[in-house]
């Protein structure tokens, strides 16, 4: 019987780590949470990368991106003209109190351009983010399936980010 309670104390231990998303904080208030790609079936295809940033502190601006894994990671948006997807970089994305900067995939995000292998399901990789006044913030990325698709972030219907 303990040895039953013991297992089942684990297994909750286990399931607690396996849900709570990876977050990366520092002192300036920046936090970021929930950092993903999606697999990549060969390394000369981009990657992308998404996650959410939020700011307790002065307000802030994210302006670069970078990984060993990749020979470059730049800032995009992606948007809508005349009924395509299209992409276009951006220099930076503001971060402010009360406001997450949230990647998804139909508004901002980190190309990463350059693999130096393609990427697979549960993989991870660093990526370090630089803001104007918190400097460089460590994240890690975990590589979902291409089917994957975040929950809706706390408050904020199912697929709110979609276009029906």
């Amino acid at each position: 019987m303990r040895r039953m309670a013991g297992l089942s104390m684990a297994a909750g231990f286990l399931s607690l780590a396996v849900t709570i998303p990876a977050f990366a904080a520092d002192s300036t208030g920046i936090v970021v949470t929930a950092a993903w790609s999606r697999i990549t079936p060969i390394a000369t295809i981009p990657a992308v990368v998404y996650l959410t940033v939020t700011d307790s502190g002065a307000p802030d601006q994210l302006t670069a991106a970078a990984t060993p894994i990749a020979q470059t990671a730049s800032l995009h948006q992606s948007h809508l003209v005349n009924g395509l997807m299209v992409m276009d970089p951006v220099t930076d994305l503001p971060v402010s109190s009360g406001h997450p900067l949230m990647l998804s995939p139909d508004g901002y995000h980190i190309m990463l351009e350059g693999l130096s292998h393609s990427l697979t399901v549960g993989e991870t990789f660093p990526l370090t983010l630089t803001f104007a006044h918190a400097g460089p913030v460590k994240v890690t990325v975990t590589v979902q399936p291409m089917t994957y698709m975040p929950p809706a972030p706390i408050g904020a219907p199912a697929m709110s980010g979609m276009k029906m």
